[in-house]
């Protein structure tokens, strides 16, 4: 009875996290008819004056690329741009300040490493636009992006933030392409949340927020781009997310370079979790189901894999249906790491399984890493 109400849990919550959500969230989107105030037109006067926000650390070879590029997006507002060099020890700063830039450009240097949310603090202490325009370095935006999130918030003034999209390099092979449609599968998610009432957390690479919304973060935060809107969404405000409004990255989804990313994303949640706990409380946060739903129960993936195999192998002697359960699994997990291999993951047919399963895995090593993080001496920071 252990084994078979484990097996049945475990498979719900693993059905649940990874279809069953996306597809209720559509559901009742489609059945609800839940209306928000009709939003007014705007004009060329309604926009405010935006500040670009980015913290940069030895990006000498593509940052003058990138702050001509905030430059040239379409903007009919007062702008400008605030670059916090951490601890940069190339000449990032000197090309910066040599870039000829048509809007005004502060450049904050910092001596000591700080981190990104330290950073990102001291950039909105300096920052004089009612709208922070968050960015990195790597990417490129649309012309048309600032414009689009901005117009979001002119239109909505329930909204605090409103989150861009991140069109990133398609992969071709193995567990890199299936990671490539999790990311699709990602935004769906958001665009959905969205219409339903607020995304969870926004797109570090491509968000807007006013000014009066973005309170100081802890400076060991690890997502930065999912704590600050959600301190915004428990005040009582929205989050919406704008597909029009896309930052192009050149960087694919490579397994070598999404290890660390994917670990540290996950860690910031566990972080996130035992951090804020009250988040997960209906009368403290409205959308406690979309963040238990979303972010939580994803960690657990791991655990509803392992207890599924578990309690297939031990009901597997006495029952047919669970001999079957089990050699199916054996089998998922075959062609998973098998996409993963070097001489079978060019073949797209083994790219989900093997996205899904690398996805798995950084979870896992993600906890331990959070662990490991706890574990340091006392210091104040992570």
């Amino acid at each position: 009875m252990i084994a078979s109400t484990l097996f049945w849990c475990s498979l719900f919550l693993l059905i649940y996290t990874f279809a069953g959500y996306p597809l209720f969230l559509r559901f009742v989107n489609l059945v609800s008819r839940r209306k928000f105030p009709v939003a007014p037109a705007v004009t060329s006067s309604d926009f405010p004056s935006v500040s670009f926000l980015i913290v940069a650390r030895n990006e000498s070879a593509r940052i003058a690329a990138r702050l001509q590029n905030l430059a040239e997006c379409r903007y009919p507002g007062e702008r400008e741009i605030i670059l916090v060099c951490d601890a940069c020890d190339d000449d990032t700063a000197e090309r910066a300040q040599g870039c000829g830039l048509t809007i005004p450009l502060t450049i904050v240097p910092l001596a000591e490493r700080s981190g990104k949310s330290k950073a990102l603090n001291i950039a909105a202490s300096q920052a004089k636009g009612a709208i922070f325009v968050f960015a990195d370095a790597r990417q490129r935006f649309d012309p048309g992006a600032v414009e689009a999130m901005a117009a979001l918030l002119v239109q909505h003034r329930e909204a605090a933030a409103v989150s861009g999209s991140l069109e990133i390099e398609p992969s071709t092979e193995g567990a890199a392409a299936g990671m490539d449609a999790y990311w699709r599968l990602e935004k769906w998610i958001r665009n959905e949340e969205s219409r339903w009432d607020s995304v969870i957390g926004c797109t570090g690479a491509i968000y807007a927020m006013r000014r009066e919304d973005f309170h100081p973060i802890p400076q060991d935060t690890l997502i930065d781009d999912v704590v600050v809107p959600m301190q915004a969404l428990v005040r009582g405000r929205r989050i919406l997310f704008e597909p029009a409004a896309v930052a192009y990255d050149p960087q694919t989804l490579d397994t070598r370079h999404e290890k660390r990313r994917k670990v540290r994303t996950l860690a910031g949640n566990y972080q996130m979790l035992f951090r804020y706990p009250q988040w997960l409380l209906p009368w403290v946060n409205r959308a406690w189901w979309q963040l238990l739903s979303h972010k939580y129960l994803r960690l657990g993936g791991p655990l509803y894999l392992a207890a599924c195999l578990a309690g297939a192998l031990i009901l597997a002697p006495s029952s047919l249906f669970f001999q079957v359960a089990l050699g199916a699994q054996v089998l998922a997990y075959l062609v998973g790491f098998a996409g993963m291999t070097p001489w079978l993951r060019r073949f797209r047919i083994l790219s989900i399984p093997a996205g899904f399963l690398f996805l798995q895995l950084q979870s896992a090593k993600a906890f331990l890493h959070y662990l490991q993080l706890r574990l340091r001496p006392a210091s104040g920071s992570w």
